[in-house]
């Protein structure tokens, strides 16, 4: 199992992850995130797709993997990467479910996902985790190595592996259909007379 939970409640990932472990998780949980994780944004997306609908190979294998939707600043000199927060995810919601299909375990990003993810997630049993976005330079201390191993010619929006160390980040959708920001509106949602 590449889930187990802490002292402090917070459940420690590590990747790659399986049914089991995506099935172990819920709306709400606050994880670390270790091992290797991918990025991709829109660009990313829109050249993965048409592989996928061809049935060709992807340049990552993205089974039982996470892939965040970042695309990082330039590192300064001695770090590893620069600023890395997230990018709002519904802009990836079209590729998503064909992705998840193909056994990607989880992603990263900020901001709610369509009804088509969510569906996707219960069916794929996997993860949608939020990550704070405004918080990229925090975020960058967790990453400790990175090699960009697709679409070098899109610059910042190239895919990279990322080997990360306890990254943050919350379960907002599970596979059993939690949503955390459904389940944040109803419980503090006011009640008028």
């Amino acid at each position: 199992m590449s889930v187990t939970t802490a002292s402090d409640g917070i459940k420690d990932i590590h990747t790659p992850l399986t049914d089991a472990d995506a099935a172990s998780l819920k709306a709400g949980d606050r994880v670390r995130i270790t091992g290797v994780i991918y990025t991709a944004r829109d660009a990313a997306h829109g050249r993965l797709f048409p592989l996928i609908e061809k049935g060709e190979k992807l340049p990552i294998d993205v089974r039982g993997q996470i892939i965040y939707y970042t695309g990082p600043s330039p590192a300064r000199p001695g770090e590893v990467v620069g600023s890395i927060g997230p990018t709002t995810a519904s802009r990836m919601d079209t590729y998503t479910p064909a992705l998840l299909k193909l056994g990607l375990k989880g992603t990263i990003a900020k901001g709610y996902r369509s009804q088509a993810v969510k569906d996707a997630l219960k069916q794929h049993k996997a993860v949608y985790f939020g990550s704070i976005g405004g918080a990229g330079a925090v975020l960058s201390r967790f990453v400790k190595k990175l090699e960009v191993v697709a679409y070098e010619d899109l610059g910042t929006e190239a895919i990279r592996r990322l080997e990360v160390e306890g990254f943050p980040a919350i379960v907002l959708n599970d596979c059993h259909g939690g949503d955390l920001y459904q389940d944040g509106q109803k419980a503090y949602a006011r009640e008028d007379p």
